[in-house]
């Protein structure tokens, strides 16, 4: 039974989680809480649900309409255009939305040893985050872990499989304001 307090600590700290926003609604009058300062003022968002991929501050839209990763060349760690290009535009998003953190994950494809990829991860995540912070993203607000091999996107033994586990994702979540 020595699951049972670290499972009731899960649930207590997922619902502490669930309530740091209390106008999450959109049911206050627009003057107060999180949401104060979006939308038109009239406590309407603009004809976005919030929360949706649609709303500019929402993770939703982070992931589908900046993008969340970015792809690298084989054994490289080095950025590429587009994904300075993908990095401009989450640099942007997260200075708007400085109530977001972001963690850096470096992945990379199967090919090669656990412990070389682990490596080359971090140096994937270290060059996310660093062009990020050179684009004027806070320190404090970014961490970055790798993955190597561990977690693909594809499962395969195909050049198109690599390329996708061949990536960075920044991964955002709401911080903690004071």
């Amino acid at each position: 039974m020595t699951y049972l307090p670290k499972v009731m600590m899960l649930v207590a700290g997922l619902g502490l989680a669930a309530c740091t926003n209390p106008d999450r609604f959109g049911a206050g009058d627009g003057s107060a809480g999180a949401g104060a300062g979006y939308g038109n003022g009239s406590g309407v968002n603009g004809g976005y649900l919030e929360g949706s991929a649609s709303d500019p501050r929402s993770s939703a839209y982070f992931n589908q309409a900046i993008g969340d990763r970015v792809l690298f060349a084989v054994d490289q760690s080095t950025l590429s255009a587009q994904a300075q290009a993908t990095l401009d535009a989450q640099a942007q998003w997260l200075m708007t939305n400085s109530d977001y953190l972001a963690v850096i994950e470096g992945h990379a494809d199967e090919q090669g040893t656990r412990e070389y990829n682990i490596a080359l991860g971090a140096r994937r995540a270290n060059a996310v985050m660093e062009y990020l912070i050179s684009k004027g993203v806070a320190s404090s607000r970014l961490r970055q872990i790798s993955y190597g091999k561990e977690r693909p996107v594809e499962i395969c033994s195909e050049e198109a499989c690599y390329a996708k586990n061949r990536r960075a994702v920044t991964v955002i979540s709401m911080g903690m304001t004071s």
